[in-house]
């Protein structure tokens, strides 16, 4: 297989796995729907509409600024990558030991207001955080930084492949927030459940992963001769 189209699969297999449990559209959408209750259909899927379009552009300026970012701060890649790792590898324990589904401060507030959701409410608090939370945050950071910076071609297949990812999740949130009453109605919540805990486990892993890349070239460094 062509080394180029290996690093866009890479990294595109990569973001979709991580950001899939954070971003979580089936979840995602029963919250939103317990915002919206009672909203028509149109109104629904406007908002679904509107609501996806921020989450791709919030997160590409995110994961397309995040080298920037770290360099303003002066932190350096393994140490992103370890940080990085470690969070996501505990969200993903999380995520596999949490019986039920617990709203963020922001949803509780908001839910109990009872405010009526419109455009303003579009990016906060149902594209932030409802759909793209901290975590996303954290993931396309650490993606951001996990590019190898080699070469150019590669690095743009890398991002390529990150933004694509970014993209088809927008997409499921499209759908699954549009169609939330049908998805609430036929879905069974063990099922999403069962779903969750096995993409829950491939962050983990993913997490673990990416700390241990981070944290090899220090090792190298600390035990060179």
């Amino acid at each position: 297989m062509n080394p180029n189209l290996t690093v866009f699969l890479k990294f595109f297999g990569l973001a979709f796995s991580a950001l899939l449990p954070l971003i979580n559209p089936l979840g995602s959408a029963l919250v939103f729907l317990g915002l919206v209750e009672g909203a028509p259909a149109l109104v629904l899927r406007d908002l679904a509409r509107r609501i996806a379009i921020n989450t791709t552009l919030f997160l590409i300026f995110i994961e397309l600024a995040g080298t920037a970012i770290l360099h303003f701060f002066g932190i350096s890649l393994p140490v992103v990558q370890i940080a990085g790792g470690l969070i996501l590898a505990s969200m993903g324990w999380g995520l596999l030991n949490q019986e039920t589904p617990q709203p963020s401060p922001a949803t509780e507030d908001f839910s109990k207001a009872g405010t009526r959701a419109s455009k303003e409410s579009v990016f906060y608090p149902l594209t932030f955080p409802v759909t793209a939370g901290p975590g996303s945050i954290v993931v396309m950071l650490t993606l951001s930084a996990h590019v190898p910076g080699k070469q150019l071609l590669g690095d743009v297949l890398a991002h390529l492949g990150i933004l694509l990812a970014v993209v088809a999740l927008s997409v499921l949130v499209f759908i699954c927030y549009g169609y939330a009453p049908k998805i609430r109605d036929r879905i069974s919540p063990h099922t999403v459940q069962g779903i969750l805990r096995v993409i829950a486990f491939v962050l983990f892993c993913i997490g673990v992963q990416i700390a241990w890349n981070g944290l090899e070239p220090l090792l190298r460094a600390v035990l060179k001769p």
